[in-house]
């Protein structure tokens, strides 16, 4: 079987370089482009065509959902979108589903939640997941 191809959008280098471990511990998967701003993730989604891209919600410059936005009018491919303010019921969540997330995660429980967030990219990346939020209380 063929890895999950994911490109790793953030700003926060610490952020990039723990989802970057979390997944290439994994055969699963392949990191096939890490960018920290919006400008970088387009050139990386047109060059590298991802089964998955993880997308922090603020960022510098473009924000995350204005890089959904042009993701899904470019070329619509699954999206999990990144927030420490992603919570149930939290309006950002509802905004980001709405304009085609795939999911959502809250980036503070990565870590401690590492088997939860793999295994919600890998349901992503087969089309298992409706269109729902995934998060955690913090």
């Amino acid at each position: 079987m063929k890895p999950i191809r994911i490109v790793v959008v953030d700003d926060s280098l610490t952020i990039r370089a723990m989802i970057e471990t979390l997944l290439e511990r994994d055969r699963r998967f392949e990191v096939v482009g890490i960018a920290r701003d919006g400008d970088e993730v387009i050139d990386l989604v047109r060059l590298h065509r991802p089964d998955v891209v993880t997308l922090d919600v603020a960022m510098p410059g473009k924000d995350g959902m204005t890089i959904l936005d042009e993701i899904m009018d470019m070329d619509p491919r699954p999206v999990i979108m990144l927030s420490s303010l992603m919570r149930d019921g939290a309006p950002i969540t509802a905004e980001a589903l709405d304009r085609g997330a795939a999911a959502c995660f809250n980036k503070a429980m990565i870590a401690r939640e590492a088997a939860k967030f793999i295994g919600l990219i890998k349901d992503v990346a087969r089309g298992m997941v409706q269109v729902q939020p995934v998060m955690l209380a913090a």
